[in-house]
């Protein structure tokens, strides 16, 4: 089997099926066998491995890692993709296509019944218009998971590493670093890619923690707290905190935590750690109790 890495056996592929990119699905294919390599090497797989792959497209790294891994399932959401799948990996036993949409998939139910419930690794070169929801989903669900080796825009992998006081420091960062520890791994111009997407993307590993960082009573809460924060990244704390409809709660009880965790009333969510978030909505969930 031709690896699909290489530019003229994807277009090979591509008019064999007289596919159609959709713009819809945020469909771009990798074509550069060293970005592949940095992504598996990245992902650090073994034969002991069960693989959960998002978005396939043609099968270009799933080729890689059927070579690797025990055990891989390819989730593919265009019904387009399906026959040129059957086609690209026809040489591998060890693959299982889906074709569903990730965000509706009863993700823990596969990861039970392929591995056991044993912790899994995920891959994938995400669709950049969903990354959010799909990383966020893997880790909210609970989902058993050991990393998560992601191609990303690379804007968005920057948020998801950054600190406190930065431009793209925000909800994502603090979800992100309470889940997992971010390592960007590679950076990938756009002609490594076809079509070529009008940006930048990165390879980032997002190791997951066993416990995460920081310890809260409530965690729901405070990613509350977090989201309202950062919608009215522009006002004060208390006041974004104020105005949220998720968040609910008095002006004083606001006001007295913030005053309590420290912080002069005009600070801004921007200026918290992920330790002073949950520092807060601890002093909130107390208060709230008494």
């Amino acid at each position: 089997m031709a690896t699909l890495g290489k530019p003229q056996n994807t277009i090979a592929i591509l008019q064999k099926y007289n596919f159609n990119f959709q713009k819809k699905f945020g469909q771009n294919f990798l074509i550069d066998t060293h970005v592949l390599d940095k992504i598996i090497c990245a992902a650090d797989i073994n034969g002991d491995d069960f693989v959960l792959e998002i978005g396939p497209g043609i099968g270009t790294m799933t080729q890689y890692l059927c070579e690797i891994a025990r055990e891989v399932a390819a989730v593919e959401i265009d019904a387009n993709l399906i026959p040129i799948l059957a086609d690209t990996l026809q040489d591998y036993d060890n693959v299982t296509v889906i074709n569903e949409d990730i965000l509706k998939m009863d993700i823990r139910a596969l990861v039970q019944e392929k591995n056991g419930g044993k912790p899994i690794k995920v891959a994938a070169n995400l669709p950049y218009y969903i990354t959010t929801p799909i990383v966020m989903g893997l880790f909210e669900s609970h989902v058993p998971i050991e990393s998560i080796t992601v191609m990303v825009q690379k804007e968005v992998a920057d948020r998801m590493q950054v600190g406190p006081g930065t431009k793209d420091y925000g909800a994502l960062s603090l979800a992100v670093q309470y889940y997992a520890r971010p390592e960007i791994v590679a950076h990938v111009p756009p002609n490594c890619f076809m079509p070529r997407p009008k940006v930048g993307s990165a390879v980032i590993r997002l190791t997951r923690y066993e416990q995460p960082p920081v310890q809260v009573e409530d965690e729901s809460l405070m990613f509350r707290l977090i989201r309202a924060a950062f919608n009215q990244r522009r006002k004060t704390l208390a006041n974004a905190l104020g105005n949220s409809p998720e968040i609910a709660l008095p002006k004083n009880v606001i006001e007295q935590s913030i005053a309590e965790l420290g912080q002069p009333a005009t600070v801004r969510g921007e200026k918290l750690t992920l330790a002073q978030f949950a520092e807060l909505a601890d002093l909130i969930y107390y208060r709230l109790r008494q």
